[in-house]
């Protein structure tokens, strides 16, 4: 496993992109460099939930920026996340084409509990060690994730479809601030809170920490106009609501502490801070400085520290789904060892074949008839911690594509050239340990082209094991229809 003195990691959120490059000592981080661009992604959406022109000229303009401070880093030492706008908005995958190529680097889309995960981890290295349960609330531009953790696991996680820029477009569109608005909002933020309150209730924590734009700006404004000693306080939120159905309008809002490009989305941000406050029972809350980008930058340390969160959770799913463990250890075994006779892959591509072998029949917990299937489903739509959005697609379609005819998957024409391999692998591994027994198999040799496979098999082996030559004959046909040719003897 390689190491790499400096790592990157890029945030593109619903409100503001953020950069952040540090350097690496031993197990710890030290920030170098943090570059940050409000772009309100979430405030660029439609009332058809796509991104309008102007927002993605200017995500693209900000993106082509942070590309050239990432020249000269490994590309491997770098990360890229995109948050709740772009799980959201329908042509997310036209605007990521045009986004990587301007970024230079692959962006992955985390799902909203993967998000909260990366929050708590970022915040959690920055506080001192305590005893305490904690919970974590940070307000984004689209969503707001909400964590309870100890030390530096989180234990209970959710995404709620609320954020300062959605919120602000919704109740405070045209910069009015008044007492109708203000309880319009509230209400809404506190119906939201409302689902996940009794796991999030105060009886579950001792410390309630504010991380991202919203939790800091709010505790200069209550600090910095004497509405609060440290934090984010209930009686601090009412005094700033007062001041807010005073002022009546956005433009006239005058605090100490409310930065500039903070106006424009501050009521909403305050709604949902003052609803969690009110469900919750928070009466007191310290803001952390570090936030997701700082979670993004652990998480990659740690796979780099063979310290991966995706592989506790293959392992975990394993357990929690009864997996056949043997069989799982034997189909990985194979696929590799023919991975092998072909010269072998890169180092993500081995494990994303690791993984989807250890996988390949958690299906089976709901039906054994086209269990497959049922694999696909899970992998792709199961909370995996570690895992982003595409990564989980690429795990699903091996699952799906492990057997059967390759036809009936939907748009396997587009499907890449090294997906395409791994699914050739890991359908051969399943065809040799059909028996569920430790395979006796020869030496064998792979090639593995673009448009062509070939397996050499010892003269006579085939002979005597009618069975796997009739699937193997199968499997020719399969890829024939797909316009593979599929060779074998």
């Amino acid at each position: 496993m390689k190491t790499y003195d400096t790592l990157a990691a890029v945030d593109l959120g619903s409100n503001s992109f953020r950069l952040e490059v540090a350097r690496v000592a031993g197990d710890q981080l030290y920030p170098l460099d943090s570059l940050k661009e409000t772009v309100r992604l979430a405030g660029g959406l439609d009332d058809d939930k796509k991104l309008d022109d102007d927002t993605q000229e200017r995500a693209l303009a900000c993106l082509q920026r942070f590309g050239e401070r990432l020249r000269g880093l490994s590309p491997e030492a770098i990360r890229c996340v995109g948050t709740s706008a772009l799980r959201i908005a329908r042509n997310a995958d036209a605007f990521l084409r045009k986004a990587e190529a301007a970024l230079g680097h692959p962006i992955e889309i985390v799902a909203g509990r993967e998000e909260a995960r990366l929050i708590y981890l970022g915040v959690a290295h920055s506080l001192p060690a305590s005893p305490d349960r904690r919970l974590v609330v940070d307000i984004g531009g689209g969503s707001t994730e909400c964590i309870i953790g100890h030390g530096l696991k989180p234990h209970e996680r959710e995404s709620l479809h609320m954020g300062c820029v959605n919120f602000s477009k919704r109740f405070f569109a045209d910069g009015v601030i008044d007492k109708a608005a203000l309880k319009a909002a509230e209400m809404s933020a506190r119906v939201e809170v409302e689902a996940v309150a009794r796991a999030f209730s105060k009886a579950n924590w001792q410390q309630a920490v504010g991380s991202s734009g919203t939790a800091r700006a709010l505790r200069e404004i209550l600090e910095q106009n004497g509405w609060s000693a440290r934090g984010i306080t209930a009686d601090g939120l009412a005094q700033l609501r007062s001041q807010m159905i005073k002022a009546g309008h956005i433009d006239a809002l005058e605090l100490a502490g409310l930065a500039r490009d903070r106006r424009p989305v501050i009521a909403g941000g305050f709604a949902i801070m003052a609803g969690l406050f009110a469900e919750l029972g928070i009466e007191q809350m310290d803001v952390a400085e570090t936030a997701m980008r700082e979670g993004i930058l652990y998480d990659l340390l740690g796979r780099f520290h063979r310290e991966d969160m995706r592989e506790a959770t293959v392992d975990e799913f394993m357990r929690r789904y009864h997996i056949d463990s043997q069989q799982a250890v034997r189909v990985k075994r194979v696929a590799l060892t023919l991975l092998a006779a072909a010269g072998g892959g890169d180092e993500h591509d081995e494990r994303f074949l690791d993984w989807a072998a250890r996988l390949h029949e958690i299906g089976l917990m709901v039906s054994h008839g086209g269990y497959h299937r049922h694999s696909g489903y899970i992998l792709e739509n199961a909370d995996m911690p570690g895992f982003s959005r595409t990564e989980q697609a690429r795990l699903a379609l091996l699952a799906r594509a492990q057997r059967g005819a390759l036809t009936k998957l939907s748009s396997f024409d587009g499907v890449a050239d090294p997906d395409r391999r791994l699914v050739w692998l890991l359908r051969q591994a399943v065809i040799f340990c059909r028996n569920r027994a430790e395979p006796k198999l020869p030496e064998m040799k792979t090639e593995i082209g673009t448009k062509r496979f070939r397996l050499t098999l010892p003269e006579g082996w085939l002979e005597s094991h009618p069975l796997t030559q009739r699937a193997l004959e199968e499997e020719a046909v399969y890829w024939h229809a797909v316009g593979v040719k599929y060779s074998f003897g």
